[in-house]
């Protein structure tokens, strides 16, 4: 696994827009530009940035102005603006031979998991998820002070929170806090690996294209055993057991030392007998799994390194994740 260098103080973070335009929320991207500011990084834009729109640009555009930032030398960190719904139409225009010549620290959530998965698991360059570029604000101290401290390499341990949002609170601006309890059969575990996941929505659509490398990725770190990491934004319980399946039958679980599992952005439950943690019981069956984490569409949400190792402690309801970069 290569892991990039890591930035520093007055190193320049790129942003990029593979998939939404920030435009229905520029406020919000320019307070985030002035805490990297804060933190004292500075800041490259592409073109397409600030576009409201679903897709900031067209597929070719988006895999251009990423390429730029990924072959500029004075861009040090990539930042992907926001989530979405089509970076895959993106995927087969990404010069994925200049990533590999020129590996940065790439880092999104949602949406740019076809992006980020498919860096790791088919070029060996690990990738950081849990944040998008407008994403940053002075009050969310603890998640993104944690972000920075992974970008510029001091990989402390990050805890489980006390308390979180919804998506929907996010959204609605609703300042409801719900106390934060991981869920796992086991009253106390411990899980290592090699880390790979993101947004189910996103992983499942990769299955079977030019862009699945997953079996090659598992095979290479079988010896370490792997740990998964699902993030569910709006797929139902009934489809999220489906998928599991799916990912079971393709042999994904082979070498599988457990599977973290974060809050659903959006919760469908068809049939509270298969809601998303029996589901998850029905198909991992043996395999650890812990649900409810503070992992993707929440906040505050955890960074995560696919490619890592990953070490996960769990006892009665919290937790705490840390990584090796081996």
């Amino acid at each position: 696994m290569y892991y990039p260098k890591f930035i520093k103080k007055g190193d320049t973070i790129g942003i990029c827009a593979p998939s939404a335009g920030v435009g229905k929320k520029l406020e919000e991207f320019e307070l985030s530009n002035e805490v990297l500011a804060a933190h004292g990084y500075g800041v490259k834009e592409t073109a397409s940035v600030r576009v409201n729109n679903e897709r900031s640009a067209s597929a070719r555009k988006r895999a251009k102005e990423l390429d730029e930032l990924i072959c500029d030398p004075d861009v040090d960190a990539i930042l992907c603006a926001a989530g979405g719904d089509f970076m895959l139409e993106m995927m087969p225009y990404v010069d994925l031979a200049h990533i590999k010549e020129n590996p940065k620290w790439i880092s999104g959530m949602s949406d740019p998991t076809n992006l980020l998965f498919t860096v790791t698991t088919m070029l060996d360059i690990a990738t950081f998820y849990g944040t998008n570029g407008a994403g940053f604000t002075f009050a969310k101290r603890r998640p993104q002070s944690t972000f920075f401290s992974y970008l510029e390499g001091s990989l402390i341990r990050q805890h489980s929170y006390k308390r979180y949002q919804t998506f929907l609170d996010i959204i609605t601006e609703n300042k409801v806090y719900h106390p934060v309890e991981w869920i796992c059969k086991k009253e106390e575990i411990e899980l290592k690996g090699r880390l790979i996941g993101g947004c189910v929505e996103c992983i499942e659509k990769l299955i079977g294209t030019k862009f699945d490398h997953t079996s090659q990725f598992l095979e290479r770190y079988k010896d370490d055993g792997i740990i998964w990491y699902f993030d569910i934004f709006n797929m139902s319980s009934y489809n999220f057991y489906l998928t599991l399946l799916q990912f079971e039958n393709a042999g994904w679980f082979r070498y599988c030392k457990g599977v973290l599992i974060g809050r659903v952005a959006f919760p469908n439950v068809e049939d509270k007998k298969l809601d998303y943690i029996k589901a998850a019981d029905k198909v991992l069956k043996k395999i650890p799994h812990i649900c409810e984490m503070d992992i993707g569409h929440t906040d505050p949400s955890m960074t995560l390194i696919n490619g890592a190792l990953i070490d996960v402690r769990y006892k009665k309801g919290k937790g705490s994740v840390s990584f090796k970069l081996k």
